[in-house]
């Protein structure tokens, strides 16, 4: 006897295997990296409170952050003056709006840079390692011996006082630890299957390290890049404080603390104000990248 036959539908072709982009954007079971992850939820609607508070200070309030008005100096919150005003008579309010605008730009750009040259050095030296390893490596070591808001500040202190020098500062400093998170990174992940396939298959190296491994690599550096935003934010608000930050009259957190500390018994909001602006803003950010890493499955 011979067994029924059995009727078949059309068999679909396979289609070949497409290089993941960005994998550790989508959670343990595939889905969006927002679904039901309250830590990211949480730390995204804070920064873009904080963000659309610095885009919409026009809109938000009707003072001029650098007009003076003596006469109204050191006024408390209310008659119009929602936080008050200093001791020039600016309302603390509206700085504070401009301020977040101000800082959040430096900072964010003051990431970048550091962000893309020590990315872009720690691929190829971990790739092609060599000699261009080995010198990179020893330049890292050199930089991380000291602290770094020390030299940013000994930096800036040499460069002079301006937005400027506060990038090329933590620049300087600030590449090298992306350099060598991504170095190690790629060190492992060449050796998975689907870097030494990619080489057996002839890929050129270029397309190898783009396509392949850079995807693979990112989600370290992007969590450290949330958390530098947070030191350059400090690092601003240092330098800012010290007189060696974003040239006056331009409001920023750092002058607003310095500038109230005179008045920390009587106009305590002057410093506090500015203060919570700054734990606010690196609480958001930490929270960000706490909640990529959970959705990634990885620590």
């Amino acid at each position: 006897m011979t067994a029924p036959a059995v009727p078949v539908g059309p068999v679909e072709p396979l289609q070949p295997l497409q290089p993941s982009r960005l994998p550790w954007l989508r959670g343990r079971g595939g889905e969006g990296v927002l679904r039901l992850n309250p830590t990211l939820v949480i730390g995204l609607s804070l920064l873009v409170v904080i963000v659309l508070a610095g885009v919409l200070a026009p809109v938000l309030s009707p003072w001029d952050p650098v007009a003076q008005d003596l006469t109204a100096s050191l006024q408390p919150p209310g008659n119009g003056h929602l936080l008050g005003t200093d001791q020039l008579g600016r309302d603390v309010f509206t700085r504070l709006l401009y301020a977040a605008r101000v800082d959040l730009r430096v900072g964010a750009l003051a990431v970048l840079f550091p962000f893309i040259i020590g990315t872009t050095l720690g691929l190829l030296a971990g790739w092609f390692g060599g000699w261009f390893d080995l010198v990179l490596m020893r330049v890292v070591d050199m930089v991380v011996a000291f602290p770094s808001f020390v030299l940013i500040i000994a930096l800036v202190f040499a460069l002079g006082q301006g937005t400027a020098s506060i990038y090329i500062a933590i620049t300087l400093v600030g590449w090298v630890a992306y350099a060598r998170i991504v170095r190690g990174e790629v060190l492992v992940a060449k050796e998975q299957e689907y870097a030494l396939a990619a080489r057996a298959s002839g890929l050129p190296t270029w397309r190898i390290l783009l396509r392949h491994l850079l995807p693979n690599v990112l989600l370290q550096a992007f969590v450290f890049a949330m958390s530098d935003v947070v030191l350059s934010i400090l690092a601003i608000v240092t330098l800012g404080y010290l007189g060696l930050g974003v040239p006056p009259p331009t409001p920023d957190w750092g002058s607003m603390i310095s500038e109230g500390q005179n008045f920390v018994f009587t106009k305590w909001y002057l410093t506090a104000v500015p203060g919570l602006a700054v734990v606010v803003t690196g609480l958001a950010l930490a929270l960000v990248a706490d909640g990529v890493v959970q959705r990634s499955g990885r620590r």
